[in-house]
């Protein structure tokens, strides 16, 4: 690998990163601003990433992926909050749902600088590829997380908008489970993504 492909791959590496940083961060701020300050507490609304990191999901399971299969998925540690602090249901369901949000909310604000250097002329292939990364990062960090699968974060939204569906079972929560929802998700998500990614190319008006 040459220096060019070297410096893609660290930034890259380093966009995943904060990406899913600033996705638990968000789910802190969400709980915060609603009156939990579990979060604040913990040191753990801040960008700083060695209170986030998990060794597994935040630097192998990332390097791994995209090295490999040329994707991008991860996680961090969760941000606690406590839900007996969020006073209704759509509290909760903003809580569990402000991560992909934010990292919707970043692809979008990135894809406007993108289009707006590209019609203007100014969009360099280095800068472009880099926007395009972050764009790409952040879009497939959301609609991964969105797969109504426990722990991921819509079946979170699921559960805090209908309490029925919450299980009592700690089984889901185990590492066994988490091997098997990952699998199942990655197996979901390759089927939904390449259209998503399909239709982010076609507004941002490049090839795929």
């Amino acid at each position: 690998m040459d220096i060019a492909g070297i410096s893609q791959t660290i930034f890259t590496f380093l966009i995943i990163i904060y990406s899913i940083i600033l996705h638990e961060v968000a789910h802190g701020y969400a709980a915060y601003i609603q009156g939990d300050e579990t979060a604040f507490r913990a040191g753990r609304l801040t960008l700083n990433p060695l209170p986030h990191i998990d060794m597994m999901g935040s630097v192998i399971i990332p390097l791994f992926a995209f090295l490999s299969f040329g994707t991008f998925f991860g996680w961090a540690k969760p941000v606690p909050y406590n839900p007996y602090n969020i006073r209704t249901r759509v509290g909760e369901a903003f809580v569990a749902a402000a991560g992909v949000l934010t990292n919707l909310l970043i692809a979008f604000l990135v894809g406007l600088v993108f289009k707006g250097l590209l019609m203007s002329g100014s969009l360099s292939e280095g800068v472009g590829k880099g926007l395009l990364t972050i764009i790409l990062i952040n879009v497939s960090l959301a609609f991964f997380n969105l797969i109504p699968i426990p722990p991921f974060d819509g079946m979170s939204i699921l559960q805090a908008l209908f309490p029925s569906l919450k299980s009592v079972s700690r089984f889901a929560y185990s590492p066994v489970f988490m091997v098997l929802a990952i699998l199942i998700a990655s197996v979901l998500y390759g089927q939904v993504m390449p259209s998503v990614l399909s239709y982010v190319f076609a507004l941002l008006g490049v090839s795929s």
